[in-house]
């Protein structure tokens, strides 16, 4: 092939690596990779902020399971996608961030010397909210490293990697190197089965408890079929919803926040967890008591101890693990299946009776959407509805920024999830997270992604304002005067409209959207309350 461009070497190493999308922001030191892009097949989504970059490939990645890539330019640019990162480090999403750095002739080791975009160590920044960080030292290094950490993003438990590549690197020539050899598979130890397999075997009432390393594993179908086996409820986490399929006999009713469902995990003598860490906002920081016995099955040991150590651990791929659990079929299905739907049954009772705004939005959601629609959420009141309550149809249907819990998530995200291909992307936000990345209407208009936004406007942070009228205390920074946000998408090109509530109207509006081939936004003039899987209305209480 001969000497290529540095730029080049990241356009083969992309393609090399299956790359069909990738997201960026041009910037004066990143522009060649703009150019050798443009002679491959991969489709490069200029975006107008670099958080939108990063944001947009974690909705790819979590929406298809393969690496999400961002490119953006040095020092500030690289700077803006840190939150972006940050979530997709806590959520395990395998995201590429390839910045631009200064050029190697201008840097000084040791002095900041007032080049255009320098930083001390812009590595370094990254370093709290990435698996790793590579910087190149010369064009031919490049290549090899790109595998090298791409590889490292995607293999488990995925996570972000940042990449930094000098900028006059991107213009040099070099030879191709071959890439590294594939990583080694992740250790896996289930010395203790046997004994796994006999505990499971007796508990009288054994729950399964799987979270997002299931989900990402694609060990749904084996985790179903050992459940029915066992008779045992299955609860999901935040990132696990769409698991099983909302008719599987043991697939318990969301979320474990919901007293009725909460008493599942309170009564089983056996818990097998699959995939999860048990974080703060699944456990309810933890007021949910250690089980009598506790099973774990995890690809990291330490991550699976580090907040309710188990009584026996599996360490590997959650679907290769608990293919190889071997327990006899007992009886009782029909019985845990009808004990869940009359469980499922009082939970949608009680939402009707305490917020029916927030039953119509669930239940209209459950009616129109398409069946290969992925939902996409922000940290808002309709989302915490979401994902809490919706009843999610297959595994990657659903992505969540309950890792790391950034506000503004949700718009920018389902851009990556509509770039993706596999159905149309539905983002509920609220009006302050849209906000955060409305300028990217533009985007969405530029690219005509399936998109349809339900922007939610409650005039203010409505989950804040909640806080402060439990506390009794005023209104202070929480309220404002919205925009006009049907004016807003429209001036952008994006068709928009608004309804008040969630009754009706906004039934037959979603609907019309979401069959709809170009994107759209729907806002709805409504105000929620919050429901039980958000802090301040847990039921568990520390009473210390």
């Amino acid at each position: 092939m001969g000497d290529r461009t540095g730029a080049e070497h990241v356009a083969d190493a992309l393609t090399a690596l299956g790359t069909e999308v990738a997201f960026g922001l041009p910037g004066v030191h990143n522009l060649p990779l703009w150019e050798a892009l443009a002679h491959t097949g991969i489709r490069l989504i200029g975006v107008r902020h670099e958080q939108t970059a990063g944001y947009a490939a974690d909705g790819y990645a979590r929406a298809t399971g393969r690496l999400g890539v961002a490119l953006v330019t040095t020092g500030p640019g690289a700077a803006n996608t840190l939150g972006a990162v940050g979530e997709a480090m806590a959520s395990a999403a395998p995201v590429l961030v390839v910045a631009t750095d200064i050029p190697s002739t201008l840097r000084r080791p040791g002095v900041v010397r007032g080049v255009l975009h320098e930083t001390s160590d812009q590595q370094a920044m990254f370093a709290p909210v990435t698996k790793a960080g590579f910087t190149v030292r010369a064009a031919d290094q490049i290549g090899p490293t790109l595998h090298r950490a791409a590889r490292l993003a995607t293999q488990p438990q995925s996570g972000p990697v940042y990449l930094g590549i000098p900028a006059d690197y991107l213009r040099d020539t070099a030879p191709r190197r071959e890439p590294p050899p594939p990583p080694l598979a992740p250790r896996i130890d289930i010395s203790e089965l046997s004994a796994v397999e006999a505990l499971l075997s007796g508990a009288k009432r054994p729950l399964i408890w799987a979270g997002g390393g299931a989900l990402r594993s694609g060990a749904g179908e084996a985790i179903g079929r050992l459940a029915e086996r066992l008779c045992a409820p299955v609860l999901t986490t935040f990132a696990a919803r769409g698991l099983l399929p909302p008719e599987h006999p043991c697939l318990a009713p969301n979320p474990v926040h919901s007293p009725e469902v909460g008493e599942l995990w309170d009564t089983a003598d056996v818990v097998l967890a699959i995939g999860t860490d048990f974080d703060g906002l699944m456990t309810q920081n933890w007021l949910m008591p250690k089980p009598p016995k506790l099973i774990a099955v995890n690809v990291d040991a330490q991550d699976a101890a580090k907040n309710y150590p188990p009584d026996f651990l599996l360490v590997g791929d959650a679907r290769e693990v608990v293919e190889v659990i071997d327990v006899p079929k007992r009886p009782g299905l029909p019985e845990l299946t009808a004990r869940l739907t009359g469980i499922g049954r009082r939970v949608r009772r009680r939402i009707r009776e305490e917020e029916p705004q927030a039953a119509d939005f669930l239940s209209t959601l459950e009616e129109v959407l398409p069946p290969d629609a992925v939902v996409v959420s922000d940290m808002c009141v309709a989302g915490y509805w979401l994902g809490g309550f919706h009843r999610f149809r297959a595994p990657r249907r659903f992505a969540y920024p309950m890792g790391w819990g950034t506000l503004g998530y949700g718009f920018p995200a389902s851009l990556g999830t509509a770039a993706a291909g596999g159905g149309r992307a539905v983002c509920v936000s609220g009006d302050g997270g849209f906000l955060y990345g409305c300028g990217d209407l533009a985007t969405l208009a530029a690219e005509q992604l399936p998109v349809t936004v339900v922007l939610v406007d409650d005039g203010g942070y409505g989950m804040l304002r909640y806080d402060q009228e439990r506390a009794g205390l005023p209104y202070r920074g929480v309220d404002w005067d919205s925009p006009d946000f049907v004016g807003l998408a429209r001036s952008f090109g994006v068709h928009a409209e608004r309804v008040s509530g969630f009754g009706r109207a906004f039934r037959r509006r979603l609907g019309e959207f979401v069959k709809s081939d170009e994107p759209n936004v729907l806002v709805v003039s409504a105000r929620l309350a919050p429901p039980v899987n958000t802090s301040p209305r847990w039921y568990r209480r520390d009473d210390r």
